[in-house]
């Protein structure tokens, strides 16, 4: 029961959060609350509790390469949605997601090289997306309706399905698949919806930079899940995703 809890409510918490941040702050600070791991680390905690701490830890050294595949859902989102609908930047955002998982579901290099691979990848995606949104003037809040309960509603979907597919994989191909641009997807997906393209594409220019939180997660607990209990390794990853967030959020308070 408490596992079905965690699927129905953190990620759709989140999804509330970052859509109230949003209305209130802007596009990009809403995608600075969507970098969390608020769906990843329920995600390993039930492969831990289900399957094990040497599976959900070797889950996490995969989810830190999988961050790729996260980043690349984002680019390719990013790209589509200056030309076309949110369906269509969806479908090539969920396509560049899965083909990159493919390839990198042939490969497992150790955790400093996954670390190391997924920082290049977010720092190099960060920096497209503040050139596509360079010179632009942010864009004020969205008053349109954010249809907030579907928001609700497909991520808790979307949080189930992925749970339930991951079941019975193998510990590195179901870690590529714990970042699953799921919160993400919803996000753009609405926003594009509802405020346009470049709404859009601020959002994920906040969203991408702070996936260092997320990197951040996976690392410290593939590095300390199964040296130390299983509390304690999740404690340390998450004071780790937290207080980078926190340094991401003061230093984008900061006057330039």
């Amino acid at each position: 029961m408490l596992v079905l809890v965690l699927k129905l409510t953190l990620a759709p918490t989140l999804v509330a959060t970052a859509t109230r941040v949003a209305r209130l702050l802007g596009h990009r600070a809403g995608g600075l609350v969507g970098g969390l791991p608020v769906v990843a680390a329920p995600v390993v905690l039930i492969y831990a509790v289900e399957q094990g701490d040497a599976f959900a830890r070797d889950a996490a050294a995969a989810g830190a390469l999988g961050l790729i595949s996260l980043v690349g859902f984002c680019v390719a989102y990013a790209a589509v949605a200056r030309r076309a609908g949110y369906v269509a930047a969806l479908a090539a955002g969920w396509l560049a997601f899965g083909l990159a998982t493919a390839l990198l579901s042939a490969i497992e290099p150790p955790l400093a090289v996954n670390v190391a691979l997924a920082l290049l990848a977010i720092g190099a995606a960060a920096w497209l997306l503040a050139r596509a949104t360079a010179g632009a003037a942010p864009l004020p809040p969205s008053q349109t309706g954010d249809l907030l309960a579907w928001r609700l509603g497909i991520t808790a979907a979307l949080v189930l399905g992925l749970t339930a597919a991951a079941h019975g994989l193998p510990a590195h191909l179901a870690g590529l698949l714990a970042p699953f641009p799921i919160i993400t997807a919803v996000l753009a997906g609405f926003t594009h919806a509802h405020a346009g393209s470049e709404a859009a594409v601020e959002l994920l220019g906040g969203l991408v930079p702070a996936l260092v939180c997320f990197l951040a997660f996976f690392a410290v607990l593939a590095a300390t899940l199964t040296a130390l209990s299983g509390p304690v390794a999740f404690g340390l990853a998450t004071v780790a995703a937290l207080g980078l967030w926190a340094c991401l959020v003061a230093a984008t308070r900061r006057p330039r």
